[in-house]
């Protein structure tokens, strides 16, 4: 099982936008470093400390949206300590649009919906999504692990109580995504929080041992797999899962190396710049997750 970085350098040189060219740089410890990821990721940036301008690629809107802020932490995590600063300005900016529950609204209103999907163009602003609450925050705690500033803002302790309480609550199957949400979230709490364990052993009934689970309302062949629920080996939610199950998605992972060098999504993309970009996202996390797994040696 192995992979050709040297193609995949090329394909990120030759597709892919330079926020995932820095961050692909940042993986694999190369030359640009954090300040080179902080310098594209500020792009995005808007000044109420939000991020918007199609950051999330089926997300065109200019307006800081809670899928920006996702997406934000992804690439702040990658920069490390250097981007303190930045990720304490975004919690200011989610506690400003914290519902009373203390959950996150999938999305909030879109003035500027011209190729943004319709699952962001048309959420309910006014209801807590456990999907983008446990995903935003699950980030964010992994931050915190190294971030004071992150660890103790108010609004991480409002969503961790919140995504507690909604995990708590699920009686039936949820859909793929929510579970994703959900176990992501208890994986980067499960140190920190005494209901934690119990709660990720409650989702277990809701997770194949296989690890694959259909999405609903995406393409036909649109699933969900082991290394989403849990990309980084020894941690929690491995166990949730069959180690026959991961080694063979890891064989997955990397046998999905394209012939242009790079990787691409198994979902629909809403605009021609979407498609692009989701391929640069989905090669800087291939390679993310097979280097955190051992697969690749930067």
């Amino acid at each position: 099982m192995s992979i050709d970085l040297s193609a995949a350098a090329d394909f990120m040189a030759g597709h892919a936008r330079l926020l995932d060219r820095r961050r692909f740089e940042a993986v694999l410890g190369r030359a640009s470093g954090p300040e080179g990821v902080l310098g594209a990721l500020d792009g995005y940036r808007n000044p109420d400390g939000g991020y918007g301008w199609g950051l999330e690629p089926d997300l065109r809107s200019r307006t800081s949206q809670p899928g920006g802020a996702l997406h934000a932490f992804e690439a702040l995590r990658d920069a490390g300590p250097a981007g303190s600063d930045r990720a304490v300005a975004l919690c200011d900016w989610l506690e400003s649009v914290t519902l009373p529950d203390g959950g996150l609204p999938f999305a909030l209103p879109v003035p500027d919906p011209a190729a943004c999907a319709p699952f962001w163009a048309q959420a309910d602003s006014k209801t807590s999504s456990l999907q983008i609450t446990g995903m935003i925050t699950a980030e964010a705690l992994r931050i915190a692990a190294y971030d004071p500033a992150v660890a103790a803002h108010p609004w991480t302790a409002r969503a961790t109580a919140y995504c507690l309480a909604a995990i708590e609550a699920i009686e039936e199957t949820p859909h793929a995504l929510v579970l994703y949400g959900a176990i992501r979230f208890l994986d980067a709490v499960y140190d920190a929080h005494p209901q934690a364990p119990a709660l990720l052993d409650r989702l277990r009934a809701f997770l194949p041992r296989d690890g694959l689970l259909h999405v609903a309302g995406g393409l036909e062949d649109e699933m969900m797999r082991p290394l989403d629920f849990a990309p980084e080996p020894g941690r929690p939610a491995r166990a949730l899962l069959d180690p026959e199950a991961v080694a063979a998605d890891l064989d997955r992972l990397a046998a999905g190396q394209r012939e242009d060098g790079g990787w691409a999504p198994d979902f629909t993309s809403y605009s021609p710049a979407a498609a692009l970009e989701w391929r640069g996202h989905t090669t800087v996390r291939a390679v993310s997750v097979l280097v955190a797994n051992g697969v690749v040696r930067p």
